[in-house]
């Protein structure tokens, strides 16, 4: 099978690069960079002056559109905001058009999405039936991003959209920096405790994504976290004890709000999101339970 990939150096895009190539497909990475290719991976330059990725992208099975900047990355200007909708719109502007360039159009794509969705809610569960959306910056940026990746289903193209909650990896994603004040020995209690964290290990990101390519009858949205949700409180709790750290000093929400401003509502904000779809579909995580999960991350 070949699989393009965009986004495909980053984070959750390295750990699908690494499952497809232990499978045995090809990987199509877009780069903006000189990366060279590498055996089955393959590095494409595009959103580059001159560059012209459709001429390497024929015949690919599957597409996964994970490009976009950063949510993490500084405060959440104005200006940030904005580089963070339009990254995504433009990204996935550029990949409709490669789709309509290629002679022959992958049968599916993949593109990323978010939990953000959904509104915040200490009571609420959110499945993939679930018609609630947010009102804030994040819930437009998921839904516009949503609904431009589903243009591609005019081209014949089967389109799923991972809602990603809070992917959980050793060196990347939120995770260092939840960890960080326990490895220090002040880990405690952020904000209310009481917000959900609907979080994921990176593996069954990347295997979840692979199952939906590999499923045919598997469309639309489907929400990418494991069926373990857990509050603030309890998760601090967890992370604590796999680290042999103390959760003991609180985090109050202001302290949060003045050192990260509008951005502080990752942390202070959370839903209880179930990924109803992908057990209906008969799905099998590897990293069910939280405490198990951290613990092979930090094995």
């Amino acid at each position: 099978m070949k699989v393009a990939i965009t986004g495909g150096s980053g984070f959750v895009g390295q750990e699908i690069t690494k499952q497809l190539t232990d499978k045995g497909h090809e990987v199509y990475i877009l780069t903006r960079s000189d990366k060279k290719s590498d055996g089955s991976v393959h590095m494409i330059k595009w959103l580059a002056d001159g560059a012209k990725p459709e001429e390497h992208l024929d015949g690919m099975d599957a597409w996964i559109n994970l490009a976009g900047a950063s949510i993490n990355e500084g405060r959440w200007t104005p200006e940030q905001k904005q580089k963070i909708y339009d990254s995504r719109m433009k990204a996935t502007d550029e990949v409709l058009r490669i789709l309509k360039a290629v002679s022959t159009k992958p049968s599916v794509l993949v593109n990323a999405s978010a939990i953000g969705i959904y509104p915040p809610s200490e009571q609420a569960t959110y499945t993939e039936h679930s018609s609630a959306r947010g009102s804030d910056f994040l819930a437009k940026t998921v839904e516009d991003w949503e609904s431009k990746a589903n243009e591609a289903e005019q081209l014949g193209t089967r389109v799923a959209a991972g809602r990603f909650g809070i992917v959980l990896g050793k060196d990347q994603g939120a995770l260092p920096l939840m960890a960080l004040p326990y490895k220090m020995g002040v880990g405690g209690k952020v904000g209310t405790g009481e917000q959900w964290v609907s979080w994921v290990h990176v593996a069954d990101v990347a295997k979840a994504i692979l199952y939906v390519i590999e499923n045919e009858d598997f469309t639309g949205p489907f929400n990418l976290t494991a069926p373990d949700p857990k509050q603030m409180n309890d998760f601090g709790e967890i992370l604590g004890k796999v680290l042999h750290r103390p959760h003991w000093i609180p985090v109050p929400s202001i302290a949060l709000k003045l050192a990260l401003g509008d951005k502080s509502q990752l942390v202070l904000e959370g839903q209880r999101v179930i990924p109803d779809k992908l057990l209906t579909h008969g799905f099998k995580f590897t990293h069910p339970d939280l405490q198990r999960a951290l613990e092979n991350i930090y094995a």
